[in-house]
């Protein structure tokens, strides 16, 4: 029940999540973003808070920055051992105009053994990078309005009623869109799939209003504005192993 109402709200409650803190000073933003490759330690930039799953049952996964893989820059590093993790990146209500755009590479050197988006068995990714979305509850059916609602009084939180996940998945081909196993408050697009190269950087550009209706547009005619954005990497479904790396992850215009 408690995962249900977790997935509900795509995995980033913070009232039962715990938080890493970082001594490290702000940095100075890519775009409203702040960027990994300006850390000079292991830790994220603060902007981009450490979650987990709630009770602390399942551990949190390893997401620390790291200076060796591409020379001059740092990047950040996602490893995954039976465990679950998310930084989150807030942001002010931003509109998700037509020319909007975010903009990243990532690489992926170790996928998920056993991962199967389609199934909440296999539901793990090596590597995700979400937007939050300030869905009104007035789109959504009856039911998970009322879901929904719970979560939000049990959490305290305004939590979000729409979320897109971009992921790396070897599994699926490049394309593919899915709900989310646990709920369709999240909806996955698969970016990099059974083609891409594994161990090698991929960079994406990707129209998010576009990506937006192309995932929710069954429910929403219209963009509603963003209010985060997510790095993600999970194996406890599995329970397995997975490495991957992120770059600098922007935010146009």
């Amino acid at each position: 029940m408690w995962r249900f109402l977790f997935s509900i709200t795509t995995g980033l409650s913070t009232i039962w999540a715990a938080e890493a803190q970082s001594a490290e000073p702000a940095l100075p933003p890519a775009g409203p973003l702040a960027a990994f490759s300006a850390g000079r330690g292991d830790a994220p930039p603060p902007a981009w808070r450490a979650v987990g799953l709630p009770g602390g049952k399942v551990p949190l996964s390893a997401m620390l920055l790291d200076h060796r893989l591409v020379p001059g820059a740092a990047v950040l590093r996602l490893a995954s051992t039976a465990s679950y993790g998310t930084l989150v990146h807030d942001l002010p209500l931003l509109p998700a105009q037509p020319q909007t755009a975010l903009a990243w590479r990532w690489r992926l050197d170790q996928p998920v053994p056993g991962a199967d988006l389609r199934q909440r068995a296999g539901d793990d990714a090596a590597v995700k990078l979400c937007v939050m979305f300030d869905q009104p509850l007035s789109r959504l059916s009856l039911g998970e309005r009322s879901l929904l609602r719970l979560a939000r009084t049990v959490s305290g939180e305004a939590l979000p009623a729409a979320t897109l996940c971009y992921v790396w998945d070897p599994q699926l081909p490049a394309g593919t869109v899915l709900a989310n196993a646990y709920t369709r408050r999240m909806r996955w697009l698969v970016v990099d799939g059974s083609d891409s190269p594994l161990g090698q950087w991929r960079e994406h550009r990707r129209p998010i209003a576009a990506d937006f209706q192309r995932a929710f547009g069954d429910e929403s005619p219209t963009t509603p504005p963003m209010t985060a954005v997510v790095v993600g990497t999970d194996s406890d479904n599995t329970g397995g192993r997975s490495l991957a790396f992120v770059g600098d992850v922007k935010l146009s215009p």
